[in-house]
This record gives structure tokens, C-alpha cells and sequence, in this order.
């Protein structure tokens, strides 16, 4: 395996990895969680 065939591996995995966490992070399901998670620095003790 020459360095080019790994460097194109690495960048297949990169965009993957980058895909999955945008999908992950633009679900419905998380939503709630993350408008709950956006308001904390506006709750007072």
C-alpha cells in the first residue's frame, strides 16, 4: 500500500466520519436535547 492509496483511504474515512456526526446532529430525536442544552446558560440557580 503506497502513501497515496492511504492518504485516500484516510480522506474516505474523514468524510464518513463527518457525515455521520451531521446526520447524527440533525435528527429529530436530538432535537429536544439540544434545545434544552442551549437554554443552560440562561437558567439561574
Amino acid at each position: 500500500m503506497d502513501i497515496s492509496t492511504m492518504r485516500s483511504v484516510a480522506t474516505v474515512a474523514s468524510l464518513i466520519c463527518f457525515v455521520g456526526i451531521w446526520v447524527w446532529a440533525w435528527r429529530r430525536a436530538n432535537k429536544n436535547r439540544f434545545d434544552e442544552a442551549a437554554q443552560l446558560p440562561f437558567i439561574e440557580d
